[in-house]
């Protein structure tokens, strides 16, 4: 009775989750494209927070059915096409999710750091074909992940067929999702170095500008130390659930044998990321937190104008 309980609790967590986060991330593509059709331009920042938001929506999308169908029905999940299609769905998603991400990490770092090296003012100055290399280099990454998901896939698919005491409980299906997982993790701590190496460096670069003013006796509030402590605030919010994110990866790879019990659990968490770390976003981007309050302003004067007709 009481796992029943904490199944329905986590199932209301993922669905509450899941709603926030394509609000929010429909709510940031919507905002940026009626600037971009406004405006006829846009911004890099603003196309990939754009593309960003956008592939949150088919993450969350991914995720929360693929949670769904494993719940209503956990033998379904056992058959070779539909985990060839839950598979790639989801590492599609999930790829573009933390890429794009590193990609605004990198962004803010190369923005706002301050160094003399002659490396580091030649990717500044090419700081937009920076963030589309990034891109097509982990399209690389994407499909060498999609070809050794598929080969494993199929290695295990012919070991099933060729025991005939294969079920969805048995050590061959663990040891199967054990290294599913240890391949997403794998490729998703590439992205996430990156973004750690970007957070560190960021860190560097504002300790020696303090310390310069600290030289030339200037007070540590200019515009400088302001956009540096800005892009950190950032950067660590998304480095804070990309570590949550990642760390329930590799916890998940550990305990794979009580799989069964901790799927939503680990769903909610997965959910977490693109769905918190968006609505940080929003009110951490002056146009997106405008257009959010403003929004905000109509529904209120709306449900004022409804009380008032009600009798």
């Amino acid at each position: 009775m009481m796992g029943i309980a904490i199944d329905i609790l986590w199932a209301v967590i993922i669905t509450v989750q899941f709603i926030i986060g394509n609000v929010a991330n429909g709510f940031i593509a919507l905002v940026n494209i009626i600037d971009w059709v406004k405006r006829r331009k846009i911004s890099l920042v603003d196309k990939i927070i754009t593309a960003l938001a956008t592939s949150r929506i088919y993450l969350l999308w991914s995720t929360f059915l693929i949670t769904l169908i494993s719940s209503l029905d956990p033998d379904i999940k056992m058959v070779v096409k539909i985990i060839r299609i839950n598979n790639n769905t989801w590492i599609i998603a999930n790829h573009f999710s933390v890429w794009l991400a590193t990609c605004l990490s990198i962004f803010y770092f190369l923005k706002i750091a301050n160094f003399s090296n002659y490396i580091f003012l030649y990717l500044r100055w090419r700081f937009k074909k920076v963030v589309l290399v990034t891109l097509l280099i982990s399209l690389f990454f994407l499909l060498f992940n999609i070809l050794l998901m598929n080969i494993h896939i199929d290695i295990w698919s012919d070991k099933s067929k060729r025991n005939l005491s294969f079920s969805v409980r048995s050590n061959n299906c663990t040891q199967f999702f054990r290294l599913v997982l240890l391949i997403n993790t794998m490729f998703t701590s590439i992205p996430f170095t990156v973004s750690l190496l970007s957070f560190m460096l960021l860190i560097f670069s504002l300790w020696r500008h303090l310390k310069t003013m600290q030289y030339h006796a200037k007070g540590s509030e200019d515009t400088s130390t302001a956009a540096h402590i800005k892009a950190l605030h950032m950067v660590v919010t998304f480095l804070l659930f990309y570590t949550v994110f990642f760390l329930s990866l590799a916890i998940q790879f550990w305990t794979s044998g009580s799989q069964e019990k901790n799927n939503l659990f680990y769903a909610t968490i997965i959910i977490t990321f693109p769905s918190v770390h968006s609505c940080i976003l929003v009110l951490r981007n002056s146009k997106l937190r405008q257009a959010s309050l403003l929004v905000l302003w109509c529904l209120l004067c709306k449900s004022k104008d409804v009380r008032m007709l009600v009798p």
